[in-house]
């Protein structure tokens, strides 16, 4: 069961994404990168590690896995001068609920092989992942880390 792609710019931002190559887990980590006014290839590259359920295994799906590297890059430790902030397991467990019940009713799960079982043409990922964009932000604001109103990491 395939949901409607509405085309608002950042669908159409993540389609253009897709075209040029990037797999879910990049246009996330892209997509943040955007918005921040940033640029880090570097992270880019790593995600890639991601695409097509994990390492192109079909399992866990690179959208969830990607959102969670998002969370870790904004509440995560850093460096050895930083302290992850104590709330990420919260923030993590709220999105891999919210991403199961996401997947689990259309796509019979997180996988990337069920996702791709629905929708093998991959239209159903670029609204998973607009959507997880979304939620992504939601958390991070709710927790007040989003990077435009971020509070500096906590010192050891």
């Amino acid at each position: 069961m395939e949901q409607s792609i509405g085309l608002d710019a950042k669908t159409i931002e993540i389609m253009r994404l897709t075209r040029k190559g990037y797999c879910c887990s990049q246009i996330l980590a892209l997509l943040m990168l955007a918005e921040q006014g940033k640029s880090d290839p570097d992270l880019v590259r790593a995600m890639a590690g991601l695409c097509d359920g994990i390492g192109g295994s079909g399992d866990l799906c690179g959208t969830l896995a990607g959102a969670v590297c998002l969370l870790g890059l904004c509440a995560g430790k850093g460096s050895d001068e930083e302290a992850a902030d104590e709330r990420l397991s919260l923030m993590l467990s709220e999105l891999t609920e919210w991403f199961r019940e996401r997947t689990d009713g259309p796509f019979g799960g997180m996988r990337c092989d069920d996702i791709l079982a629905k929708s093998p043409d991959k239209r159903a990922c670029i609204g998973l992942v607009a959507d997880t964009y979304d939620q992504v932000r939601e958390i991070l604001k709710a927790y007040g880390l989003w990077p435009e109103a971020a509070t500096p990491q906590k010192k050891t």
